[in-house]
């Protein structure tokens, strides 16, 4: 019997540490992917004057440990001898403006 307590303990506790850690991970999850939802929607609005002018950009992803997000210029931004202006000036302003946490935005 006493065995079989033990072993019911350990069993709990460890149980508990993993469930703890599953919610750690699902929240770090979120915050990352509410991120990645926000700069989502930043693209999308500025995405009509892109194609105005025949460009569009495509994101790529997010990296919340370096506050990176990259993307793809495409179209007419590829060849624009002002895209990274309209880069720097434009897209990474805004996206910055609303996550905080972006410290940059690269082009690939």
């Amino acid at each position: 019997m006493a065995v079989d307590c033990g072993l019911r303990v350990r069993i709990t506790f460890f149980s508990g540490h993993l469930e703890r850690a599953d919610r750690l991970v699902h929240d770090s999850l979120e915050r990352v992917m509410s991120k990645e939802h926000r700069i989502l929607e930043v693209l999308d609005q500025i995405r009509p004057a892109l194609h105005a002018d025949g460009g569009d950009v495509e994101f790529l992803g997010y990296d919340p440990e370096e506050g990176i997000v990259h993307v793809r210029l495409m179209g007419a931004c590829e060849s624009c001898p002002i895209s990274m202006l309209t880069l720097k000036e434009g897209i990474e302003k805004r996206i910055r403006s609303t996550v905080p946490e972006v410290t940059e935005v690269l082009a690939v």
